[in-house]
């Protein structure tokens, strides 16, 4: 009769460790990348009571020794994306870890909240722990943004031009053109097209003023084939520019490929020409504008002056058995002894790809927990029950000596 107490003790010890398990899941609905967890219970041994033959067949009294808990299994499937407008979140979506280190030690996790330090390097932003990378030969690199706060200046080396020059215009002036020099800064030309047709069919030729008049370059020409395509050979002006306090530089200026319509092209269209600059590739001095991530991890920085950069690519980890994986504070995981991790890019090895500016949520599931919550009380009102039951036919027992 004393086996029942220990039986229904050891119920009531297995089912607060089950409230134990649920009671974090629970609490730990709003924390990011965490992994709920499910106890797992298991019979103890069992007494064997003298075996009697009868007919052939054996018969006898197994007693077992009540419920013990085998250990955690940790759920890890996939949490909800929540976008959270901060550029430098990630979330993973798919298989996979983050690597973050510090001091040493390496963790893996989920949880994708990062930032930027004090020394340009990509950390976690609760822990501080450094992000991890992969450089161009595979191996695991700090990330940083160190030297790539700001992007260098593009002194312009071609000017694109788009629309026609109409034949029966003597003249067209594109005025203010925008260029950068070698130092950053923007400078304006007016450039001039005189009509040459009566010299030579489709022959233009052109004229360069700085932002004061001065003459920076003529004599220059470009043609134009019967169809108004640029004609091969004369599809291009190219001429130096020297502005005050800058290296000299060459400047293209491009009518389109010779024989197709993707520029510049010299039609009969009055006396008015719509010849206008498409683009130009020179910039100045650019500012960190903002950063995002992209699927296969890339980190890209967006410049002011329009430029973008890369500044790494985040690495992703993987293991044979994730139920190996100690879980640790801040949803992170340390491998087993001699468990080491597959390490590649997002989207590749079957890794999951990168969502920026998202996180991925707890993936635990209330109704779940609830539910389980109702059979954890249940199980423990009755592994108590067995003990009153027992205590009372304990006393009766007694009680029964007292009579006499």
């Amino acid at each position: 009769m004393f086996d029942s107490i220990y039986t229904g003790l050891s119920g009531m010890l297995a089912f607060s460790k089950g409230l134990d398990v649920i009671s974090n899941n629970v609490t730990n609905l709003n924390s990011p990348g965490f992994k709920s967890s499910d106890l797992a219970f298991r019979d103890l041994f069992y007494r064997f009571d003298a075996r009697v033959s009868v007919g052939g067949r054996t018969s006898g009294t197994e007693l077992g020794a009540g419920v013990a808990t085998q250990g955690t299994n940790v759920r890890f499937t996939q949490g909800d994306l929540q976008n959270t407008g901060n550029q430098t979140d990630a979330a993973i979506d798919g298989t996979g870890f983050f690597i973050f280190r510090n001091d040493g030690q390496t963790v893996y996790g989920r949880a994708g909240e990062f930032e930027f330090d004090d020394l340009d390097f990509l950390v976690s932003r609760v822990e501080q722990e450094r992000v991890a990378g992969l450089d161009s030969a595979g191996n695991l690199v700090d990330i940083s943004i160190a030297g790539l706060r700001s992007s260098p200046p593009l002194a312009t080396s071609q000017v694109n031009f788009i629309d026609n020059l109409s034949l029966g215009s003597t003249e067209h002036d594109v005025s203010d053109v925008a260029v950068f020099d070698t130092l950053g800064g923007q400078q304006l030309l007016d450039i001039k097209f005189i009509n040459n047709s009566a010299v030579l069919a489709g022959s233009w030729l052109i004229e360069v003023r700085d932002a004061n008049g001065g003459l920076v370059s003529s004599g220059g020409e470009v043609r134009f084939q019967g169809d108004g395509s640029p004609a091969p050979g004369f599809n291009a002006f190219t001429f130096t520019y020297s502005p005050t306090g800058a290296n000299p530089q060459s400047i293209e200026l491009f009518m389109g490929t010779p024989g197709s319509f993707d520029g510049a092209t010299s039609f009969s269209g009055g006396q008015s020409s719509t010849l206008t600059v498409g683009s130009q590739d020179g910039r100045g001095l650019g500012a960190l504008l903002g950063v995002s991530f992209e699927r296969n991890g890339d980190v890209v920085l967006a410049y002011s002056n329009g430029a973008t950069a890369t500044a790494g690519r985040l690495a992703l980890a993987t293991f044979g058995d994730l139920q190996s994986l100690v879980q640790i504070s801040a949803s992170r995981f340390l491998p087993a002894d001699g468990q080491e991790p597959t390490i590649a890019a997002p989207t590749e090895n079957g890794l999951g790809s990168i969502v920026g500016s998202n996180i991925e949520l707890s993936n635990v599931e209330l109704t779940q927990e609830f539910t389980d919550l109702i059979i954890v009380q249940r199980g423990f009102q009755a592994s108590s029950q067995i003990v009153s039951v027992t205590n009372e036919m304990l006393q009766q027992l007694l009680d029964m000596g007292r009579t006499r």
